[in-house]
């Protein structure tokens, strides 16, 4: 079993990335590797993705899909507290999930600790 780290930085307007990122991601968990997600930058906005068919990727899937694997699997999430206040969220963009607000350092420690980092 592998630590897996996916850094998920690209927006809903890059939705192909975003949903291969967490395709990646939930197939990583199925094959029960050790995985962390983290949103930065734009990527915190996948968070708000509230329902199927919101944020489809074309052969990559839906991420709200990939959401719903991922909490329903505890999978930790980080979410940037820095890219989130500056977009207006707070808090409340991690409710339902394994996840908590993070900082820069976070970001480097989690990639420092991993066996394979991919981002998007």
């Amino acid at each position: 079993m592998s630590k897996v780290f996916i850094h998920i930085h690209s927006g809903p307007e890059l939705v192909n990335k975003v949903s291969l990122g967490l395709l990646v991601a939930t197939t990583s968990v199925k094959e029960n590797h050790d995985v962390t997600v983290f949103f930065a930058g734009d990527g915190v906005v996948n968070m708000t993705c509230l329902k199927t068919g919101e944020f489809v990727g074309k052969g990559t899937g839906d991420v709200k899909e990939h959401l719903d694997v991922l909490r329903e699997n505890n999978t930790p999430i980080f979410v940037s507290k820095l890219s989130a206040e500056a977009r207006g969220y707070d808090e409340s963009i991690l409710d339902g999930y394994n996840a908590k607000l993070a900082r820069p350092h976070d970001l480097l420690a989690l990639s420092l600790d991993a066996d394979v980092v991919l981002c998007y």
